[in-house]
This record gives C-alpha cells, structure tokens and sequence, in this order.
C-alpha cells in the first residue's frame, strides 16, 4: 500500500472527525474532548444493536391534536435557531508541545497540551514513510478505528487524530506515572497483592475488549501504561482486530508472549480465538511476580518452551498464584480461563 493510498485512507477517517453536517442540529463538539469523534464504521459493530420498540397490543383510533393559536405563538417564540459553530480542523498548531514521552517502533510519542483549553494529552507521530516502507498501512488505520470506539477506564482513550504531508498525528489520553514496564524493572518483581489488583484491572479491560469481539494480540508490560491515581491502562493497539467471527489466523505480536496456538498450530485452518489474550495475562502474571518472562531463552528455546508449556514457577510464589498460572499453562484440563466471568 503506498503512501497516497494511506492517504487517502486517513482522509476518509477524517471526515468524519472535521466536517460538521450542515443538515444536523447538533453543535460541534470541542477539538479535545470525549465525543470530537463521531462514530466511525465500526460504530455500529462495536455497539450493541438497540432493542426494537414493541408495538402497541390494543389497536387504537389515530387522533389528530391540533395546538390552538396562543400555544402555536408561543412555541414560534421559544424556539430560536441558533446558527451552528463550524467544526474546527485539527492541526498540529493547536498544541504546545513538551517532553517526550516514549517512542515504538514507528511513533513517537510526546507530552502536548491544547492551546486553546489548557487540555494535557500525549501527542503520538508516526511518520508516513515508515509506515509505507513497512507496509504498516493496515495496522495504523485499524488502531484509529478501534481505539477510537473504545472508552473503559483501564485503556487509553484516543481523542481524535490528524495528518499531514509526512506525518500520522494520534491524541492520546495522557498517563501521567508513564510505561509499567519502567515499574517493573525498576521494582524488580511485583508484590502479589499490587500483581493481584493488576491482573484484576487488565481481566476488566479484556473482558470488554473480547465482548465488542476486539482482539489485542499484542499484551505486554511495554504496552500498558499507568495513569496518575496508579490504574493501568492498555495502550498501542497497533496488532488489534476487531473479529466478529472471534477467528484469526495472522501470527504477530511479541515471542515471549505468543500462545501455543500460534507457535504450534493445531486447527486445521492454523487460527485461534481471543483466548490468546487471555493466555499473555498469564505471562504477564508470571512476569510480575516473577520479574521475567517465563518462556525467557534463546529464540529456538522459547518456541520450544511455549509449545510444550514448559513453566518453572520459582517457590518463592504462593500456592495460589502458583495454581492460576498453571491453570493458564494447562490447556487440555482448565481451556483458557475465559475473562467473560
């Protein structure tokens, strides 16, 4: 896909985001807040259907209710048009720009407060011809459009997005205490009561995920941030799908986190559910109480190692965080621990 088709991708996500309808009544929203957005096309498959509204049983007379002359003046002058505010176009002048606050593989991401409101948020760039050269087309427009949809506390919001000649522009809810794993080296290993209130969040987070049918597929400690009252929040969602059919087929994200699914396929049509999700929770409990990853080794190893499930759990962990990672590790016996209760 070349950069003029992600263009022109990015300019039909931006429709929506910058062009007001003339024919609405509702006023535009301002640049930084929660609803800048608009529904995009996955709106409507991400949203549950509304109940349709049951007709009456008794059949009754249709009755015509005609307002009399003083109550028809009336209504003319309490109601005024009010002439719409036009949506104001996003641009990268809006924003001061502050520290750096981490950088991917293909973005950037800085510490940004909006001119006009005072609004703290982090600014991500990526670069278009990265993302061409590494034909990450795809990806990126697929982050916008499920990210965009997503609000739960213990994921990071995405406000809006803009973009120029050569440059991908992501508003991101800012995480004020940065990156967990910066925490997690610095501490070493977690404490299993914090590592308990952490996996309790991230369970929260996938069970809505896997109920809009969103798949992470890449959960790790460099892609969970914490906000300023010490909550995680789910970031980068670069390798998400949004699967009705809750099947994929496409290996990807981190080696010390894959599932045996994907390193050893068993299905005949090589694919897996969200249930990988569910097993990188398990790794990431591991690595919180443990301070590695459990399947840590040379390349061929850990392949080896996550296809025989090869876990050694040090005896410094108890017997009960001991029995969760094994029941994520025992797949024939206990299948995958769902996170929809």
């Amino acid at each position: 896909m070349s950069t003029d088709t992600l263009e022109a991708a990015l300019r039909e996500l931006s429709v929506k985001d910058v062009n007001a309808s003339k024919h609405k009544s509702q006023a535009a929203a301002a640049p930084l807040t929660l609803h800048s957005n608009p529904p995009s096309r996955l709106k409507a498959a991400l949203q549950p259907l509304p109940k349709p509204k049951q007709r009456a049983v008794a059949a009754c007379r249709s009755i015509r209710v005609v307002p009399s002359a003083e109550e028809d003046e009336a209504e003319r002058q309490s109601v005024k048009l009010v002439k719409q505010p036009a949506a104001q176009k996003l641009h990268l002048g809006m924003f001061e720009i502050g520290k750096p606050l981490g950088k991917g593989k293909f973005g950037r991401v800085y510490l940004a407060r909006d001119r006009a409101h005072g609004f703290i948020c982090a600014l991500k760039v990526m670069y278009k011809n990265e993302i061409s050269h590494h034909r990450y087309e795809r990806q990126v427009q697929r982050e916008i459009e499920i990210q965009t949809n997503l609000r739960h506390p213990n994921i990071v919001k995405l406000y809006g997005h803009f973009h120029d000649s050569k440059r991908i522009f992501l508003i991101l809810e800012f995480a004020g205490k940065g990156e967990l794993y910066k925490h997690l080296r610095r501490e070493g290993r977690f404490a299993e009561d914090k590592a308990a209130q952490y996996i309790a969040q991230m369970a929260g987070a996938l069970r809505y995920l896997h109920r809009k049918h969103v798949m992470h597929r890449d959960i790790k400690p460099e892609n969970i941030l914490v906000g300023v009252f010490g909550e995680l929040k789910i970031s980068d969602f670069g390798w998400s799908v949004h699967a009705p059919s809750n099947r994929r087929a496409t290996r990807c994200g981190t080696l010390d986190y894959l599932p045996p699914e994907m390193v050893q396929p068993t299905s005949a049509d090589r694919s897996y559910d969200e249930r990988i999700d569910v097993w990188a929770l398990g790794v990431l409990l591991y690595e919180f109480l443990v301070g590695e990853a459990p399947f840590e080794d040379t390349e061929v190893m850990t392949y080896r190692r996550i296809a025989r499930g090869d876990v050694r759990v040090p005896s410094y962990v108890s017997a009960e965080a001991r029995d969760l990672i094994h029941k994520v590790r025992e797949r024939e016996s206990v299948p995958m621990l769902p996170c929809n209760g």
